[in-house]
């Protein structure tokens, strides 16, 4: 017996202690208004201890909730740039739409005006060449039109069906070099042929030298030929050159209507009684 306490003499005595630390504590449970040398004296051991558990709390704590708010952003700005992308595509449908509004109300405008038999096309098509020399329209015989026929926009004569088709007919525009109509000066009434030059240029020749035209003289259809009504606009004088020989002036002219951007025309069905 005294061997086996002598070799557990240890153990003994640290549990002993405590033991007697628990009881000595428990016995003090009943005075929590002011804390013991023993409370005190474990109070300060542990104090540190639990304030870094309490920092390592806190920051993990606060790592982790940076994380969910990183990953809530990341989910956030995803949405609003799927959001911006829609709202993009329909400003840009919105937009389009308005700029086709407003072409199509000019063409409205000028249909009405016109008191002629009309057709709105729209184009399909246009020549390879840098210049455009021709357009392609998305109407032919099945709609009523036939080679000859006059073809124009708010702004002014884009030019004349050369060739048609069930459901599409070329255009040959005014500035190609195959292309001639009757015109004169709006401002004199000096009257010639307005002819294309190739490259979105036009001329207008067999002017006599002593006629009056100055730079920005507005050109107008003449509606001599029985092709293109009276008074459509089709340009405006950029140059003009008396030379001292010959009979005719050399008049350069800037078309009216910006070939390039055409997207609706509207074809002339029957020329207007005078």
């Amino acid at each position: 017996m005294w061997e086996l306490l002598k070799k557990y003499r240890i153990h003994l005595v640290t549990g002993g202690v405590l033991l007697l630390a628990f009881l000595f504590y428990s016995l003090n449970l009943r005075n929590r208004e002011h804390a013991n040398l023993f409370e005190r004296t474990v109070l300060n051991l542990t104090a540190p201890l639990q304030g870094g558990i309490a920092s390592v709390n806190r920051a993990v704590d606060g790592v982790w909730s940076d994380y969910l708010d990183l990953v809530d952003v990341r989910r956030e700005n995803k949405e609003l740039r799927e959001s911006v992308k829609i709202l993009n595509s329909r400003l840009l449908e919105s937009r389009e739409a308005l700029l086709a509004n407003e072409r199509l109300q000019k063409l409205l405008d000028l249909k009405t005006t016109l008191r002629i038999p009309s057709l709105t096309a729209s184009v399909i098509g246009e020549d390879g060449a840098p210049w455009f020399k021709t357009l392609t329209i998305n109407r032919g015989g099945a709609d009523g039109l036939q080679e000859g026929m006059p073809v124009i926009v708010a702004e002014g004569v884009v030019g004349q069906v050369v060739k048609v088709a069930a459901n599409s007919s070329r255009v040959l525009l005014l500035t190609d070099n195959a292309s001639s109509m009757a015109g004169m000066i709006q401002r004199s009434r000096a009257r010639g042929v307005v002819k294309g030059k190739g490259g979105g240029r036009c001329s207008l020749e067999f002017t006599l030298r002593e006629e009056d035209v100055k730079v920005g003289d507005a050109i107008i259809t003449s509606g001599v030929g029985g092709v293109f009504p009276k008074g459509l606009a089709v340009g405006e004088v950029s140059m003009v050159k008396k030379g001292e020989y010959g009979i005719f002036q050399t008049i350069e002219v800037r078309p009216a209507v910006n070939i390039t951007r055409l997207e609706e025309v509207i074809v002339l069905l029957a020329q207007r009684s005078e």
